[in-house]
């Protein structure tokens, strides 16, 4: 059996031009991690309800398990690996240092993710309007109280 023949997919990825090869079948998951080395997208459940693959797709959130790689020609894709700057830490990354809202690390990339589109769109949610946007990202560790605070900092300092 013949395998599939791979498509050439061009993209904007974390604000720059990005040109790949992927199998029709590969998960954007799958190609972030395994195609383009971007591991800091993480797989939890394969089936789109843990979050910890969360990026952007087009401003919007995904779970990349859902997504095929081939789907996101023309695209605009967010990741983990965006957030951060060769100055330092995105503010949420830095909160979440200091807030300890974190242990094992495989929620952590979409929680971050998912936070950001957040307050991209609010400035200043409420700490129930955080806690519906996070309803999909799922953690294992921590619980969520100490996540929560850490997105609240950030959105108080917006001030």
């Amino acid at each position: 059996m013949d395998s599939p023949k791979k498509i050439a997919v061009n993209c904007e990825l974390n604000g720059k031009p990005a040109e790949f090869l992927v199998a029709p079948y590969q998960s954007l998951l799958e190609t972030l991690r395994e195609v383009l080395g971007l591991t800091g997208t993480k797989e939890g459940c394969n089936d789109g309800n843990c979050g910890a693959c969360t990026v952007t797709l087009n401003g919007r959130i995904v779970d990349s398990c859902l997504v095929l790689g081939a789907e996101v020609e023309g695209a605009s894709i967010d990741t983990i690996e965006g957030m951060a700057t060769p100055d330092g830490l995105h503010p949420l990354q830095q909160s979440f240092l200091e807030e300890a809202a974190l242990q094992c690390g495989i929620c952590t990339p979409g929680f971050l993710v998912s936070a950001k589109a957040l307050l991209e769109r609010e400035p200043h949610p409420s700490e129930e309007r955080i806690r519906l946007w996070l309803a999909g990202n799922l953690c294992r560790c921590t619980g969520y109280d100490k996540i929560i605070r850490a997105v609240e900092k950030v959105a108080n300092q917006n001030s």
